[in-house]
């Protein structure tokens, strides 16, 4: 069978222009601009044509993604993943390489993107299911189910810029989830909203899968990745690190990240942290093994007394709990 998914070599660059030359001094008047242009066109010209810089976002990244799998991107902040779900969306599309898409795709990337502030919530329903792709007579269909998901029947026929964030989010998620798409593609739609509609949010795209269609899903969350999901793909600027089990990739993450250096001194209360050290077996690390004792080294300077000074450390692990 066929992967329902294939990326293949897919790079993504983008153009960043930096002005020079004759506008390098900084922001001008209209007047002075357009006196500019008349008295020196072609230094003019020269001015506004800037330099560009290449920046790659994505780098010859390949993997297949199969049906009914899902799958969890994770990676740091600038890793690529948000861009390659753009691709995948078909959004925007790649500089290099190629992606095949077997199935219907649904995205939900920015929630509520196509929601029109005046119009109610039942307008919007419609609205946003068109642009999605479903018909009108699909939505009719799914109409009372995506509104029992979204838990906004007393607010239906009111228009949606009085709605809170977590009501506008969840119609947002419910017209998306509720698209029937061979492929769902979430990008962090658990940021926003109360646990109990996050809980609901995961139970929906289980029941996607289940049904033997695929997700795609990114999140910060390591919980929510790793009960949804089953496969991992780790990026990291850019490039595809790993992919593998769930398990496996959330490990290769945890290994990956590591202390920035040049975070101190911090000054806090009038107390500058000037260094940290965590020690187990007397090594100097960042990967601690919770099986066995560690000790946390501080140096700090305190300016002036301080009565009944405190310090308190927070640990997380690679799920998030700390």
């Amino acid at each position: 069978m066929e992967p329902v998914i294939e990326i293949r070599k897919v790079t993504k660059k983008y153009q960043i222009s930096t002005s020079r030359g004759y506008y390098s001094n900084g922001p001008k008047r209209l007047t002075e601009s357009m006196s500019n242009v008349l008295s020196h066109p072609i230094r003019t010209f020269k001015g506004i044509r800037g330099t560009h810089e290449s920046f790659c976002a994505l780098d010859d990244i390949s993997f297949n993604v199969e049906k009914g799998e899902m799958v969890g991107i994770i990676g740091r902040n600038g890793a690529g993943k948000s861009t390659l779900l753009k691709i995948l969306s078909e959004i925007t599309y790649p500089t290099q390489g190629e992606v095949i898409l077997r199935g219907r795709v649904g995205s939900l990337l920015e929630v509520g993107t196509g929601f029109h502030p005046d119009l109610t919530g039942r307008e919007n329903v419609y609205l946003n299911g068109a642009i999605l792709g479903m018909k009108k007579k699909e939505i009719d269909h799914k109409f009372d189910n995506i509104v029992k998901f979204a838990e906004v029947e007393k607010f239906l026929d009111t228009p949606i810029k009085r709605f809170s964030s977590g009501m506008y989010l969840r119609l947002a998620f419910s017209v998306a989830a509720h698209l029937d798409p061979d492929i769902l593609i979430a990008d962090e739609v658990l940021a926003v909203g109360d646990q109990q509609f996050q809980n609901k949010c995961l139970g929906k795209m289980r029941e996607v899968s289940q049904d033997g269609r695929t997700v795609i899903f990114v999140s910060h969350d390591m919980h929510a990745i790793k009960s949804l999901c089953d496969t991992g793909v780790l990026l990291k600027s850019g490039r595809m690190i790993k992919k593998g089990p769930v398990d496996d990739v959330m490990e290769e993450y945890a290994l990956s990240v590591q202390v920035q250096e040049g975070n101190y001194p911090v000054e806090t209360s009038n107390i500058t942290i000037d260094a940290m050290q965590v020690l187990q077996h007397d090594i100097d690390t960042n990967l601690l093994d919770g099986s066995y004792p560690f000790n946390i080294v501080l140096r700090f300077r305190v300016p002036q007394s301080i009565e009944r000074l405190r310090m308190g450390v927070f640990l997380n692990n690679a799920m998030g709990d700390m």
